[in-house]
């Protein structure tokens, strides 16, 4: 049984992704779009784009297509940072508030169906052993680093 967990932890962020995609894409919006916007949304307006890269987890050059894309569609606008012309800050439009609404009553519904079942202790519990499990992985990570 324990043999299948790495598998488990692989296959149920693709499979709530799939969910959440199947939703939105009446609304036209790709996963990496909409995880761009929902990331930007509940980090903030006026992140830095290499801390958005980072918090969603893709390298910042591959950022810059969604951003450019998003920058067309008129949800974000680029802004120079004032402490480093070098820097970027990302901000949010005020076009994309409804469309944002929307992406999150879509991601609230999944997250209660993906949950069905289990209680909030349950919850509670899992999101703890999952943070123990990815807290090892980054120890791992920067035990092999640093070799």
């Amino acid at each position: 049984m324990h043999q299948n967990i790495g598998f488990q932890l692989s296959r149920v962020p693709r499979l709530w992704r799939a969910v959440i995609d199947r939703r939105l894409a009446p609304l036209g919006l790709t996963q990496t779009r909409w995880i761009t916007l929902y990331h930007l949304w509940r980090l903030g307006d006026g992140q830095p784009q290499c801390d958005l890269a980072r918090a969603i987890g893709v390298e910042a050059p591959s950022l810059v297509r969604t951003l450019d894309q998003l920058s067309e569609q008129g949800l974000i606008e680029r802004r120079g940072c004032d402490q480093d012309r070098r820097t970027k800050r990302i901000y949010l439009t005020p076009e994309a508030t409804p469309l944002l609404e929307q992406i999150d009553a879509v991601v609230s519904q999944a997250r209660s169906e993906m949950l069905a079942g289990l209680d909030d202790a349950e919850v509670d519990q899992l999101a703890s052993l999952l943070s123990r499990i990815e807290e090892n992985g980054l120890a791992i990570q920067a035990r092999e680093d640093a070799q």
